[in-house]
């Protein structure tokens, strides 16, 4: 049933992200996007299968033993749902923008999470490529918060969701007014707001590492407000040392935690972040 009910809202989401990316879209891509589609949901079919046979719904099933076990903060206070469900879901935000924050400065989590990254455009399907270890990885961590809280299971099956979603919007190449994204960057990461994140120059990458509320990088100091030095339309995205999407494919991807490239090996570096200067030496 979890599953079912994350599926459904997910297919809704994406559906209504790709149909408004294709009536307004914010820039124009730079490589065909069928490729790209085809790599990223190549991807997500993996993590599916991946889930399926690991730990699949470890969260949700971590919030079902921990409620019948009494596990957790919950179990041990006498607090209203309303105010259970706000703090869980802000711990559980606040959880994930650590958990990215991490994934760019430890080199053994930015290798897994740079195949996010190295994506050379970003549409509503950049939001689903992740490799499969770090999605295991994610899900070991929010079970751990899930059992430490003792979540009601339906707070999962709603932070899972919320957080899904937040990922295919905010990745989404949606076109709308300046005068929308400033009110709702107050509270929400927004498209505008995130595609700075997914700049090739290192001081707007290592910004912006919300995924669904944008006040934790105002509180924590990694927000940036002003748009890509180059402009929206224009801003090199994906990794400063990887620049060919020939070298982007499905395998190369899968692997590339694992590997050297040729550049970053003659930097005397492991394919760690590198700074758009440097790599174009």
């Amino acid at each position: 049933m979890e599953a079912h009910w994350r599926f459904g809202i997910f297919v809704g989401v994406y559906l209504l992200a790709a149909f408004l990316e294709t009536l307004y879209p914010k820039r124009p891509p730079t490589e065909a996007r069928a490729g790209r589609w085809f790599i990223n949901f190549s991807l997500v079919g993996i993590d599916v299968l991946v889930q399926r046979f690991t730990l699949g719904a470890a969260a949700y099933l971590t919030a079902v033993y921990a409620q019948e076990h009494q596990w957790g903060l919950f179990s041990a206070v006498e607090w209203p749902f309303w105010l259970e469900a706000l703090i869980a879901f802000l711990i559980l935000d606040f959880a994930i923008y650590l958990q990215h924050v991490m994934s760019h400065a430890l080199p053994i989590f930015w290798r897994l999470h740079s195949v996010h990254h190295a994506d050379l455009d970003i549409d509503a399907s950049s939001g689903l490529r992740f490799h499969p270890i770090e999605i295991i990885i994610s899900i070991i961590y929010k079970s751990a918060i899930v059992a430490a809280l003792g979540m009601d299971p339906w707070l999962v099956i709603a932070f899972e969701a919320t957080l899904n979603g937040a990922a295919v919007l905010t990745h989404a190449n949606i076109r709308y007014p300046d005068s929308l994204d400033s009110p709702l960057r107050w509270l929400f990461v927004t498209p505008n707001m995130h595609r700075v994140h997914h700049s090739t120059a290192r001081d707007e990458m290592d910004t912006n590492f919300g995924f669904f509320l944008s006040i934790w990088d105002r509180i924590c100091g990694t927000y940036h407000h002003a748009p890509p030095r180059a402009g929206h339309e224009k801003v090199a995205l994906g990794l400063p040392y990887i620049r060919e999407q020939s070298r982007l494919g499905l395998w190369q991807l899968l692997i590339m935690p694992f590997r050297v490239t040729r550049q970053t090996a003659s930097l005397g570096l492991s394919p760690d972040k590198v700074d758009g200067q440097t790599a174009g030496k």
